[in-house]
């Protein structure tokens, strides 16, 4: 009679294995899903800001408010609100200092937010809404690229209003940032120009 003694050690080996690999194909693609959801415009999903600021924020992509759209001239520190090819008004501005320039380009609001918290990227201090913020009353986000993250905004120091001070984000008034932000959508164009 002979005896059979299985050794459950190498099934178990190679299905570890197996459960190990597919753990990490199931990581690799978890972050090609996250990259590519970053790439497109959130949708009611926690995000980072402009100076390591998160904030749960909801922004959905609907048809911008009548063809509303947005031009900011950075040579005359103002942005306007067209609609239908009008001019609606306009607002001035505080833009990119030297090194932190505000890119050129076309782009499209991205998501919206009221009294948005700030955490501070060097120290990681979580600024809450209120007179200390400084993104002010409304965050505008337009452009996200990595840990790059341009939008209008309001501020906590108005006086720099028409000067190149900021870190590429478009500073405003509160009062502009909250009219201008009643009368767009995510989804408005944005066009910086020189």
């Amino acid at each position: 009679m002979t005896v059979t003694v299985r050794d459950d050690r190498l099934s178990r080996s190679v299905m570890l294995l197996c459960l190990g690999a597919t753990l990490v194909l199931l990581g690799i693609q978890w972050r090609a899903w996250t990259a590519d959801a970053q790439a497109t415009p959130p949708n009611a999903r926690t995000m980072k800001l402009k100076g390591g600021q998160s904030n749960s924020i909801k922004a959905l992509t609907p048809p911008p408010k009548s063809s509303a759209k947005l031009v900011i001239d950075l040579s005359d520190r103002q942005v306007q609100l067209y609609r239908e090819q009008t001019l609606v008004t306009s607002y001035p501005i505080a833009i990119g200092q030297a090194g932190w320039e505000t890119p050129i380009g076309s782009f499209q609001v991205l998501e919206m937010q009221r009294d948005p918290k700030w955490q501070h990227p060097i120290t990681g201090e979580v600024i809450p809404p209120g007179p200390a913020n400084p993104l002010g009353k409304r965050w505008i986000g337009f452009l996200y690229e990595g840990r790059t993250h341009i939008g209008f905004h309001g501020t906590n120091q108005e006086e720099l209003i028409g000067q190149a001070v900021s870190h590429g984000c478009i500073r405003m008034r509160n009062r502009d940032v909250i009219a201008l932000y009643d009368q767009i959508a995510p989804g408005t164009p944005v066009d910086v120009r020189p």
